[in-house]
């Protein structure tokens, strides 16, 4: 048969498409649903059967989805085998770790190596995230997960003593400040190569708001140039092949609404691993609406981190944070790109909150250099902040990854008010972030909310909390629904 791409866009799942008539489908009597697999050669690829009605399809031709297309790599026309694949023995495994039982590390070898080479459908991915979320995962499995994540991927190597990294697991609204982190490290002279990644459940993920600034998609070659000149890069990550396990198992992750601890841990360090990475600042946001709600989580989170990393031969510092509240106003790719650019500008408007942390975390990873006593590594990032170093190199960074034209916040805007006078004491992350995402953020670059007050700020009554800010009606619309069918979003007392 010969291949077709089928324009269908089906995220990273592998869709094979045959018309219901074809010889195959009436021979082998192939349902919807079943596996196939492609061969040319020695390449092969399994996917998801789809049947359509033969007017999509011309006479021996297998249709591929858009990622199936890519992931084959051969063009439109190519003559194929179709037959069905051998039985995926690692399914097996994921049977035991949903009736309770410890894996090994070739166990997760075996399944890792499955998973890259897309021999997993849909369902038996989707066993595999619930089974280590609900049945949990003992610590040495996490480092068998995250070692052979690495393993089936690219691994970039720096030639430097030191490279270090700064992550944070998420669940806080606005906290972006990995992107004011990075020019005041690079501004030290510490190489700071940073694989950032879009958003996930988020209105905007590091790559998404810078990207309002420059180009994020760089070839290996191009960020090395970058990193050798300036020392530092905002990347997005998603353009290299590091750990590519994990963008697989994210897209299941995703719709389901999961980010089991285990899965969460192996995703982060293999991919800091991957990137040459040796040391990395992890931050463990705590609050009663992110991601991690205790702080008795965070410090079994944190002592899972550092059993890992050290088995990895990393180096890492986790700290535990406040997430009470978003950091910053901005909540959306070009209201926090706003806010970055006010903190690096020293602007007397940018938010106090986020210029604080920035410059505490920046002053943990320069703690790391050898030449710096414990400690000391906040007054440096403070005076390179202030003295204008990290614009400067901010600058130059965006400059050699590809400045872009000035993106606009959103024109449609409502403003959120509150309901009675008082004090401002909570603010719901997640409700936040939904609202923000529901005006279009981050597909809509000038999308999100606005935050007016934060929590400990007086109000009057019917004062302004927030501006919701779309670029569509409609989106404005489904934001300020959501906002009036949650007024519990905001706290006032």
């Amino acid at each position: 048969m010969r291949i077709r791409a089928v324009k269908i866009h089906t995220h990273r799942e592998i869709i094979l498409f045959l018309r219901k008539d074809c010889e195959f489908c009436r021979a082998q009597l192939a349902p919807s649903m079943e596996k196939l697999e492609v061969v040319h050669g020695d390449r092969t690829l399994v996917g998801t059967l789809d049947t359509v009605d033969t007017n999509y399809l011309e006479p021996g031709e297998v249709g591929l989805s858009e990622y199936a297309f890519d992931v084959f790599g051969l063009p439109e026309g190519t003559e194929v085998q179709i037959h069905h694949p051998e039985p995926v023995r690692s399914v097996e495994l994921i049977r035991k770790k949903i009736q309770g039982e410890v894996l090994g590390e070739e166990d997760y070898r075996h399944i890792i190596r499955d998973i890259v080479q897309h021999r997993y459908s849909r369902v038996e991915l989707t066993a595999f995230v619930v089974a280590c979320a609900q049945a949990a995962m003992e610590r040495d499995e996490i480092l068998f997960l995250a070692r052979a994540m690495v393993e089936q991927g690219e691994v970039i190597s720096w030639g430097r003593e030191m490279v270090v990294d700064k992550h944070c697991i998420g669940g806080v609204p606005g906290n972006r400040t990995t992107m004011v982190v990075i020019p005041i490290v690079a501004a030290y002279g510490m190489a700071i190569p940073k694989t950032s990644s879009r958003a996930i459940t988020s209105p905007s993920g590091t790559a998404d708001t810078m990207e309002v600034l420059c180009d994020v998609n760089l070839s290996l070659d191009r960020m090395r140039a970058i990193v050798e000149k300036e020392s530092g890069c905002v990347a997005w990550g998603g353009a290299f092949a590091l750990s590519p396990a994990d963008d697989i198992i994210i897209s299941v992750e995703r719709p389901l609404n999961i980010d089991a601890s285990g899965q969460m841990i192996a995703s982060i360090l293999s991919k800091k691993k991957a990137a040459g990475s040796t040391h990395v600042l992890v931050d463990i946001p705590v609050g009663p609406t992110a991601k991690v709600a205790t702080y008795r989580q965070a410090y079994q989170l944190r002592k899972l981190f550092e059993f890992v990393g050290e088995h990895m031969g990393m180096t890492l510092d986790v700290i535990i944070t406040d997430g009470t509240q978003p950091v910053g106003r901005g909540i959306g790719p070009v209201l926090e790109a706003r806010d970055v650019m006010q903190v690096l500008r020293n602007d007397p408007a940018a938010p106090r909150d986020f210029m604080e942390k920035s410059l505490d975390l920046a002053g943990r990873v320069i703690d790391f250099h050898p030449a710096v006593r414990g400690g000391y590594g906040r007054s440096i990032a403070e005076e390179i902040l202030k003295s204008g170093r990290a614009l400067d190199k901010m600058e130059r960074i965006v400059e050699a990854q590809g400045p872009k034209p000035a993106a606009a916040i959103g024109a449609r805007v409502l403003e959120a008010k509150a309901a009675k006078g008082g004090r401002l004491a909570f603010l719901d992350n997640h409700k936040i972030a939904k609202c923000a995402k529901l005006a279009g953020a981050p597909t809509d670059v000038g999308a999100g909310v606005d935050l007016l007050k934060k929590v400990g700020d007086s109000l009057a009554e019917g004062e302004p909390v927030f501006r919701i800010h779309a670029e569509e009606e409609a989106d404005l619309g489904y934001a300020w629904d959501y906002w009036l069918r949650h007024p519990e979003t905001v706290g006032v007392e």
